[in-house]
């Protein structure tokens, strides 16, 4: 199979028919497939058996405060930009068995949860979502604290990515350099092509375990038109986007506006609902619950995802450390784009716009920091 060389690996030219032979391939290779789907007019993240179950056909528009899912007149397995879900749901659960006590005989055992992670191939992943991906592995796998249930997970993946040729409203990526091209971080990736000339995919290998793959699909060497198509499309996709978020004043802006009467302004209107938080893909709060069984022999420890915009997420012996809706708003904003470079190195948000999207009073935060910037003095 000749090749055609382009940015980051080998690619290739793989038919639209050809996406059972992939899903197929990755369930003999041990994998369970996960990607969008459509059910009951919600588009979420669940398991692929076949194409059938992609959102083909479908498409979504989305701003601050709304979003909707709606048909399209092209045939696009992927034509359509992100749901509610995030990929972390799968590394990073949402509910997870930490440690059991049991008591028996008057002695109490402890154990941890046998649970060998699931090998899942997570199909459909945009290029703000793998740089998300990215994020949670400086914070969950790479720094001085691990998590080994994460760390577990996230090494059993296989990451098939997919380009971005259209961007919804709320999208903006392309001004923190996070997509809508895959820059890495995948083991195959995707660029699907409709129109007159057919409905295929370019294919790209990021990895070993992806050339492998590649190496037993039907696929075709890539034409120069058809490259150009493919990037043509991203870089439209580029364009579209009309929100951006500036970054070089980070993170000294916000250090420096504790008390900015902007951070009043938006308390008003927040609902403290976590929204925002539960639907980013980097965000990773966490509470610990205790559980026992009604014949009070065994307790289990639970891990659930939680947000720091509860009023509980803050509480400590005597009291709330932030008692405010203003000051959980500020702290969540200030910890993405101010403390995570400090603590990590990179910033904890992505541009996919999910927050704004799911925010049920529309509060958008690329234009929260051009408020900041305005009027205040430094304090």
């Amino acid at each position: 199979m000749s090749q055609f060389r382009w940015p980051g690996g080998a690619g290739a030219v793989m038919p639209a028919a050809a996406l059972g032979d992939l899903l197929a391939l990755l369930w003999r290779e041990g994998f369970q497939p996960v990607g969008p789907t459509v059910q009951d007019g919600y588009l979420g993240l669940d398991v692929l058996h076949t194409p059938a179950d992609l959102p083909q056909g479908w498409t979504t528009e989305a701003d601050a405060g709304w979003f909707r899912l709606q048909r399209s007149d092209r045939a696009a397995f992927f034509g359509f930009n992100l749901g509610q879900e995030s990929w972390k749901k799968f590394l990073f659960p949402p509910r997870l068995p930490v440690v059991t006590a049991a008591r028996q005989d008057g002695l109490i055992s402890f154990a941890a949860p046998a649970r060998p992670p699931t090998a899942y191939a997570l199909i459909g992943v945009r290029a703000c979502e793998l740089a998300a991906l990215a994020v949670l592995d400086r914070t969950l796998r790479q720094g001085a604290f691990r998590d080994p249930d994460y760390e577990a997970r996230r090494q059993a993946a296989l990451v098939v990515a997919v380009n971005c040729t259209e961007s919804d409203a709320a999208c903006f990526c392309a001004s923190l350099g996070t997509g809508p091209a895959v820059r890495g971080g995948y083991d195959l990736a995707l660029t699907e092509l409709t129109g007159a000339d057919g409905h295929f995919f370019l294919i790209q290998a990021g990895s070993a375990q992806g050339e492998r793959l590649m190496a037993a699909l039907p696929v075709q060497p890539v034409r120069e038109e058809q490259w150009q198509q493919a990037q043509a499309g991203i870089a439209a996709a580029a364009r579209r986007q009309t929100r951006s978020l500036a970054t070089a004043d980070l993170p000294g802006l916000l250090y420096e506006r504790p008390e900015h009467p902007h951070w009043e302004e938006v308390a008003a209107r927040c609902l403290s609902c976590g929204s925002c938080a539960l639907v980013c893909p980097t965000c990773f709060c966490f509470c610990l619950e205790d559980e026992t069984d009604l014949e009070n022999k065994t307790a289990t420890r639970w891990r659930l995802w939680d947000v720091c915009h509860n009023l509980d997420h803050s509480y400590i012996h005597g009291g709330w450390l932030r008692p405010s809706r203003k000051a959980r708003y500020r702290q969540w904003l200030t910890h993405k784009l101010a403390a995570w470079l400090d603590q990590f190195g990179c910033l904890g948000c992505t541009g996919c716009g999910r927050c704004l999207v799911w925010c049920p009073v529309a509060i958008d935060l690329t234009a929260e920091l051009p408020a900041l910037r305005e009027t205040a003095p430094k304090e």
